[in-house]
């Protein structure tokens, strides 16, 4: 630590002097204004330090300066707009300090400079359209600063035919890319412009950027979709558009991204399918998709790239089973394709990954045991597992992973004894709740295991059991002979549930429009505070009911996220489905099954002439819903509040199954048992309708 100024004695009448650096110390001073009397200084650098005050003005009189370094300094103020006169000035470096004000226009005047970096610091206002001037200019880095104004600058730097890294990001930018951008330099490898609050698409001249490699747009406001020629860029390395608003398909062509090793495309509105192409990216070592509305199942070329390190596709709609051979995957640090419809059995050669740390299959439809085989991923850190249908004992070799310290294995069908010792030693109820089978931690609520090696009271346990099976069979023979008459009025089906196909289609507006005649009177099925429900029959010729939502209503645009939100993941045989949705900014509906023989309050209230509903069938009906209601309340992952269970919201398919509908106002209760608190969209409170 000392002062700079004490320098001054000895290097002030150095006249000859042509480099001072000083960087990288623990100097407390000003910039020192005796360095303008050293006329033959050509490098200055004394960034990083301590130093104080502002840049002053009197090193514009220093006109052979070829390199002004003054970053990470701490410098405060304005740029003296002086500098400008520093016409030999090749690099000009004032990064992360607490300079603020405008970016002074007269930069423009320094014709050779090479390198300008004012990243991280407190400037304001609109770029300059005078830094178009500085033809030289290779790098221009302004990000985390609180620049503003539209992209209109961009024009200007087109004039910048050796500019290889423009970075903009962290600033408060609007407007849209225009399409000018391809008229920036061919030899422009980063242009980075995240974190900002830009509009509109990615512009389609932007491949004409042959050698770049390196694209961030995320964090931003951009919509639309990802245009086609952007698959042509060759040399990208770097993709990330994530956390936007774009929306489409991906691209068929993006196996043509020879050398892209990095893509993110997550918190997006993508849907449709991942191109089987994807499968020729043999570079790629990074793919996050999730949170998106993809659907499909997944393409089995994905488990085909060999260099891939990180795979992340949760919470989107892909099906189906995943690949028996997913091996060539040897790389692979972490892969989470959680909340998702996946089904089948774990495929065993993920056993193979013996570099994972990370596997997260939780909220997903997998069932059958968890294979031996995940025995060899001794490197886990986090295995997730939780809701889905797995069934079997818990392995005992996860005791024995070293590095293992979350593991989440709760609603699912597992039995048998929790194993000990290892991860098992810290974990707690919320790893395990929801697998009613499981024995053997008391400490965390779940019973002793019976002893089965003690067999001196086998034979009075097979005398006990043959009394139970004839105490049993002699009821089973009375229930039989009571409902025998009953069961000879239904007639089982085989059948291929007809809504399977709309669930996997987009469907239009249009189509809604001609399903309904117009959204005709007629086909009203019953209004609400919220919209009207149409019935209506589609190309297809599934009849279905369509919940369309009075866009005028912001409480009505509410209801529709909290319903999607509520029925996309439950599961139950008692609750109406969604089978589909129809969103714009102008228009939301929602695709229903249809019940064609009404609500329970339409059943109760019926005429005279109609035969009024028994004690039994009042009986079923108040189980079935029951069933509903505990499955919300106990046996889902969060528990789900219906707050309008009336009559009118319990209704009735072609057989008289119930099922639960409306959850416009339903909440979610989120936490422990100990803090609870309610994430939802504002409704009114619910109740239980008199007379049911």
């Amino acid at each position: 630590m000392g002062n700079a100024s004490t320098l001054h004695l000895g290097l002030a009448s150095c006249q000859y002097l042509e480099t001072i650096s000083l960087s990288i110390n623990c100097f407390m001073d000003v910039v020192p204004t005796w360095l303008a009397k050293l006329p033959h200084l050509q490098w200055i650098s004394l960034g990083t330090n301590n130093l104080v005050g502002s840049i002053p003005p009197e090193l514009s009189n220093l006109t052979n300066l070829n390199i002004l370094e003054l970053s990470h300094a701490n410098l405060k103020g304005e740029i003296p707009p002086q500098v400008g006169l520093m016409q030999e000035l090749s690099t000009l470096n004032f990064e992360k300090n607490q300079l603020k004000g405008t970016i002074p226009p007269s930069l423009g005047n320094l014709s050779k400079l090479s390198y300008l970096y004012l990243d991280r610091n407190h400037f304001s206002g609109k770029v300059p359209t005078t830094l178009g001037r500085i033809a030289t200019l290779k790098r221009l880095l302004l990000s985390k600063n609180k620049l503003e104004g539209n992209m209109d600058f961009l024009l200007a730097l087109s004039n910048y035919r050796q500019l290889q890294d423009l970075v903009i990001t962290n600033n408060y930018f609007t407007g849209t890319l225009p399409d000018h951008m391809g008229n920036l330099s061919t030899q422009l490898i980063t242009f980075r412009a995240s974190y900002n609050k830009l509009t509109g698409g990615i512009p389609a001249t932007l491949s004409n950027l042959s050698s770049l490699n390196w694209i961030d747009h995320s964090n931003n406001l951009l919509t639309k979709e990802m245009p086609y020629s952007i698959t042509t860029m060759e040399n990208l390395v770097f993709l990330d558009i994530s956390m936007n608003e774009l929306l489409g398909t991906i691209p068929s062509q993006i196996g043509t991204f020879k050398s892209l090793e990095r893509l993110f495309l997550q918190k997006n509105k993508f849907f449709g399918s991942i191109p089987n192409s994807i499968g020729n990216l043999s570079r790629l070592q990074y793919i996050d998709m999730s949170n998106n509305q993809f659907i499909s199942a997944l393409p089995t070329s994905v488990f085909h790239l060999d260099e891939l390190i990180k795979l992340n596709l949760s919470h989107n709609s892909f099906g189906g089973a995943l690949p028996d051979d997913v091996s060539m995957l040897s790389q692979i640090d972490q892969i989470d394709l959680s909340s998702n419809f996946l089904d089948g059995k774990i495929p065993g050669s993920i056993g193979e990954f013996k570099m994972l740390t990370y596997l997260n299959l939780s909220f997903n439809l997998f069932e059958g045991p968890i294979p031996n085989q995940l025995n060899n991923l001794t490197s886990l850190e986090l295995l997730d597992l939780s809701s889905n249908d797995l069934s079997g004992t818990i392995p005992t070799f996860f005791a024995n992973f070293t590095y293992l310290s979350t593991l989440n294995l709760s609603f699912n069908r597992l039995d048998g004894q929790i194993p000990k010792g290892g991860v098992f030693l810290n974990l707690t109820l919320q790893s395990l709740i929801g697998n009613v089978g499981l024995c053997g931690a008391p400490r965390i609520g779940f019973p002793p295991c019976l002893d089965k090696s003690h067999s001196s009271n086998k034979h009075l346990l097979k005398f006990q059991i043959l009394i139970v099976i004839i105490t049993f069979g002699g009821i089973a023979i009375c229930l039989y002979l009571c409902i025998k008459k009953e069961l000879k009025k239904r007639e089982v089906k085989v059948y291929v549930d007809p809504t399977d196909g709309i669930c996997n289609k987009i469907v239009s507006y249009h189509e809604l429009l001609g399903a309904t005649n117009s959204f005709s009177e007629y086909n009203i099925l019953g209004s609400g505070s919220f919209g009207k429900v149409f019935k209506g029959q589609l190309s297809s010729g599934l009849v279905v009911a369509i919940k369309v939502l009075d866009m005028q209503l912001e409480k009505a645009i509410r209801s529709f996220d909290a319903e999607c939100r509520v029925l996309r993941m439950v599961r139950h045989r008692n609750l109406i489905r969604i089978l589909n949705t129809c969103s714009n900014l102008d228009f939301r509906a929602l695709i229903l099954q249809y019940m064609p023989n009404g609500s329970l309050e339409t059943l109760i209230h019926q005429s005279e002439n109609t035969t009024c509903l028994g004690f039994l069938e009042r009986l079923g009906i108040l189980l079935d819903v029951s069933m509903a209601m505990a499955y919300l309340h106990h046996e889902h992952h969060e528990v789900i509040l219906h707050c309008d269970l009336k009559p009118s919201n319990v209704l009735f398919d072609e057989d008289m199954n119930v099922h639960v509908a409306d959850f416009g106002i339903a909440r979610l209760l989120q936490g422990d048992d100990n803090s609870m608190t309610y994430a939802s969209m504002p409704g009114t409170v619910g109740y239980m309708a008199p007379g049911t």
